[in-house]
């Protein structure tokens, strides 16, 4: 399943950081690509692209971050 949102942090409306695909990053010169939960070591990396197309790692999360996580679901 394709995550569309991760939110990292114990609180989820007051200080969690949101991460949603394709949204800005980094004053706009970036978008948030895809967001992949590896389960090797369970963690959660984000990855960003520039509008030449090049994607580059931009962070990951460890599992001992609290994190919510919402999928993408299609209806059709």
């Amino acid at each position: 399943m394709d995550i569309r949102k991760i939110s990292v942090g114990a609180d989820y409306k007051s200080s969690a950081m949101h991460y949603i695909v394709d949204q800005e990053v980094l004053n706009g010169n970036y978008y948030i690509h895809l967001i992949k939960h590896v389960l090797e070591n369970n963690s959660i990396k984000i990855w960003i692209e520039n509008n030449k197309g090049e994607i580059f790692l931009w962070k990951e999360f460890n599992s001992n971050m609290p994190i919510s996580i919402e999928y993408n679901i299609n209806f059709e």
